[in-house]
């Protein structure tokens, strides 16, 4: 017999702009537990990003990068008869949220030279015009799956 779903825990929005995708974004954001820090970053990044577009409002911003990064294709490796295969899988809505707020702090955490708000406010900004390393690596994603369709029939 199946055990219960793990029901999840709700997230509290953040304060500042009452949403919970951006108080997400802060926990994978944070490292060694100092939350104080990623909403600092976070904040001042977003600051940072209605600067540079003119007054625009940076939740909206945020959404649109989001939306342009996350990948509705990946590929899962399975073994078959003593061979791995890569086998194209449509992406949770969860899972692509996830993938997408990772690819963009991976993004601005390779970067050098810069203060962390403002190389996470170039990314989110490169993001929702469909540009940067984030939206680079989706398409990565997208071509793999593409390449290797003809091995779906062994999707479980």
């Amino acid at each position: 017999m199946r055990r219960k779903l793990k029901t999840k825990p709700k997230l509290t929005p953040d304060y500042a702009y009452d949403s919970e995708r951006v108080s997400k974004f802060i926990n994978y954001v944070m490292q060694e537990g100092k939350k104080a820090i990623a909403r600092k970053i976070i904040y001042t990044s977003f600051d940072v990003i209605k600067e540079k577009t003119k007054n625009q409002n940076p939740l909206e911003i945020f959404e649109t990068a989001l939306k342009n990064t996350g990948p509705t294709m990946e590929v899962r490796s399975r073994r078959v008869g003593g061979a791995n295969y890569q086998i194209p899988r449509e992406v949770r809505p969860e899972r692509r949220q996830f993938l997408s707020m990772k690819w963009i702090i991976d993004a601005a955490r390779a970067k050098k030279g810069k203060p962390m708000a403002e190389k996470l406010a170039e990314e989110i900004i490169a993001a929702a015009n469909n540009e940067g390393d984030a939206v680079r690596k989706r398409e990565n994603t997208h071509k793999m799956a593409e390449a290797n369709k003809a091995f779906a029939h062994f999707a479980w």
